[in-house]
């Protein structure tokens, strides 16, 4: 749940930035900041996403039996 929230919420930081890019207010200095805003946005809920990717994954490995060698 919280994986898709997160990228959910990541990609409307870009679609601030498209909107920004297309109304034409990007070479402000108002539209420089409002960008580099959302992008920070935007990266820090991707990491999120991507953490809880890489945690779901090493919690699967740790639960998964490990065959046992014949001795």
């Amino acid at each position: 749940m919280m994986l898709a929230l997160s990228v959910v919420l990541g990609i409307v930081p870009l679609l601030g930035i498209a909107w920004t890019v297309a109304s034409g207010t990007i070479t402000t200095v108002d539209g420089l900041f409002m960008s580099l805003i959302l992008l920070t946005l935007s990266g820090i809920l991707f990491l999120n996403a991507f953490l809880e990717v890489r945690n779901l994954q090493v919690s699967k490995q740790k639960s998964a039996p490990t065959a046992q060698k014949p001795s």
